[in-house]
This record gives C-alpha cells, sequence and structure tokens, in this order.
C-alpha cells in the first residue's frame, strides 16, 4: 500500500490528501509531528533530505514535493484526471497551478506570515500594503468561478488542490485574534467573494475531505470561528 507522509496543517500535503481522496487510493497515513522533529530523523531525511512533507512511498519508489507527487498519482490511477484530458484543458490546469504558485501565494504570504509568527502588530504597514494585490489575486479567482464551477473547467482538477489549501490557510489567519484589528476584508468570505465561498464548499463535500482536514486545526476550533475558518 502506498505510503503518505504528511504535516497538520501542510498546506503542500493537504493537496496530496485530497488528490489520494478524489482518485480513492488506498493510503496508510504517516502523520510527521514536527514539535517532535520527526521530519529531521536519518529515516526521514533519508527518504527527503530536505526535510519538507509531503511524500510518499510506494513500494521501492520514493518521491517528494506535492505537484511531482500529483502528476505521478494522476499517471498511476488515471481516472479522474487531474491534468485534463485535453491538450487544451492540460494548459488551462497548469495556467490556474503556476499563477497560484507565482502570484496568489506570495500575496498571501506577506499577510499569513506574520500573523501566524506572532508579528501581526509590527508588520501591520507591510500587510496593508499586500493586501491590493492579494485582492486582485482572489478577484481573478472570483471571475474563473463565474465563468465555470472549477478553477480549470467543468471539474475538478490539480488546479483546485493547489488553490484550495493555500486559501483555507489564508482563511484561517485572517480569523486569529491577531488579524482583527487588520481590515483584511476576508471574513465572513461569502459577504467579499461569494463564488469563491460556493467553490470552497464544494471542495468540503468531497467524499473523504474530512479525513484531509488539519487535525490540529480542527482540536483549535472555537465554536464562534468554525463557519469562516473550517
Amino acid at each position: 500500500m502506498l505510503e503518505l507522509y504528511w504535516g497538520s496543517g501542510s498546506p503542500f500535503a493537504w493537496r496530496v490528501m485530497l488528490a489520494l481522496e478524489i482518485k480513492k487510493i488506498p493510503y496508510a497515513s504517516r502523520l510527521i509531528e514536527f514539535s517532535k522533529k520527526q521530519h529531521r530523523t536519518p529515516e526521514f531525511l533519508a527518504m527527503n533530505p530536505r526535510g519538507k512533507v509531503p511524500v510518499i512511498r510506494d513500494g521501492d519508489f520514493v518521491l517528494s514535493e506535492s505537484l511531482a507527487i500529483l502528476a505521478y498519482l494522476d499517471r498511476k490511477v488515471p481516472e479522474p484526471p487531474l491534468f485534463g484530458r485535453t491538450a487544451a484543458e492540460t494548459g488551462r490546469v497548469w495556467r490556474s497551478v503556476s499563477e497560484t504558485i507565482s502570484y496568489l501565494e506570495p500575496a498571501a504570504d506577506d499577510i499569513v506570515d506574520p500573523i501566524f509568527s506572532g508579528k501581526a502588530v509590527e508588520a501591520a504597514e507591510a500587510i496593508t500594503a499586500a493586501l491590493p494585490h492579494l485582492h486582485e489575486e482572489l478577484q481573478r479567482i472570483e471571475e474563473q468561478l463565474d465563468r465555470s464551477p472549477w478553477l480549470a473547467g467543468d471539474a475538478i482538477s490539480a488546479a483546485d488542490l493547489v488553490a484550495y489549501p493555500a486559501i483555507e490557510t489564508l482563511l484561517r489567519a485572517a480569523g486569529k485574534d491577531a488579524a482583527r484589528a487588520l481590515d483584511l476584508r476576508l471574513l465572513p468570505l461569502e459577504q467579499h467573494y461569494r463564488r469563491l465561498a460556493d467553490w470552497r464548499g464544494r471542495i468540503a463535500a468531497l467524499p473523504g475531505y474530512e479525513r484531509t482536514y488539519p487535525p490540529h486545526w480542527r482540536a483549535a476550533l472555537r465554536p464562534a470561528q468554525t463557519d469562516s475558518v473550517s
């Protein structure tokens, strides 16, 4: 059976977990606890010298890097396809993946990182400066979702699996107490980006989704936060 080494809250591991559930690929879950330095053990570093998740082991084959793993899974179990059925579909998927990595994630990181590191107050000016770039990217996604139910067309694809964890991480940061003094214009999401909120709901309704949700996020949720960050 395929083994998945992952970390709770890792957006990169979350991409792979969603793919495994969508493709209904059985796997053995190997949760890596960063607080215990399990990603720095000799055994783990032998699989990935960078000490990062996700990593899969499929028999004697070991692979790291989430996009590489998505491509591997798509070739291993072709249905449903994550990278399109036609040349045009493949192009649209990769364009969306590239836009998320090149534009959305850097803009989100400028906001998420200071909040999660406890430096939101000191970084308030930089966060404010980053917001127009973030909202420009979110608006692009909103407009795409006005044209199709998924980011690259009529079917869920790698484009959605790459963007979704990044957006969930952003919304989790926006729900933190440290973010309340900042005018992020993100929550409640449906008031700002209705189609994006609907898309988020479609992913959360996927069979097996609950198995992918970061366990320490669920444990930390307060009842008042559930609707906005879960």
